[in-house]
């Protein structure tokens, strides 16, 4: 019986230090913001949409943000990714407008999502669900998910 004690205590002892490491507080303070700004933050994202650069688009992107979009089954995982995604997608001149949204705002991350309506090239209409997770990172809230999908029944968004 000592001996299985004097096995199984060390592991013990390593994991309840590594679930406390784990659950350690951030050093780093937390930014405050309000919906107002997160909600701004969307529209920073659209008017780099305006300008047709695609560097411009990427610079809302954290280094390590993920796009899944609405017209690529390919996730970007990288600002090049993302970039070659927004050279083809700014052919359609895409300009957002948000139907619906929710805003949640934790320390240093915020979500908001919901319903938007893309007008493209030709007055085509795009009626989607998206997903935009915002991370506070060297003094800027930068996009680290975005995750846009076309509705799946026919008129929805309306």
């Amino acid at each position: 019986m000592n001996l299985l004690r004097a096995a199984l205590l060390p592991a013990i002892g390593f994991s309840l230090s590594t679930a406390a490491l784990a659950q350690a507080p951030s050093t780093q303070a937390c930014q405050p913001t309000d919906d107002k700004q997160i909600a701004a933050l969307f529209d920073r994202w659209n008017d780099s949409l305006r300008t047709l650069d695609p560097d411009k688009v990427v610079a809302n992107y954290a280094s390590d943000g993920v796009l899944l979009p609405t017209v690529s089954d390919t996730p970007r995982t990288n600002p090049a990714e993302i970039r070659d995604y927004f050279v083809k997608f700014l052919k359609s001149t895409p300009q957002g407008r948000i139907d619906r949204r929710i805003i949640k705002i934790g320390c240093n991350v915020a979500q908001d999502v919901g319903t938007y309506t893309f007008t493209l090239k030709g007055g085509k209409k795009v009626h989607a669900r998206y997903t935009y997770v915002y991370e506070w990172q060297n003094g800027s809230w930068l996009i680290a998910h975005h995750h846009s999908s076309a509705m799946p029944e026919a008129g929805a968004g309306k």
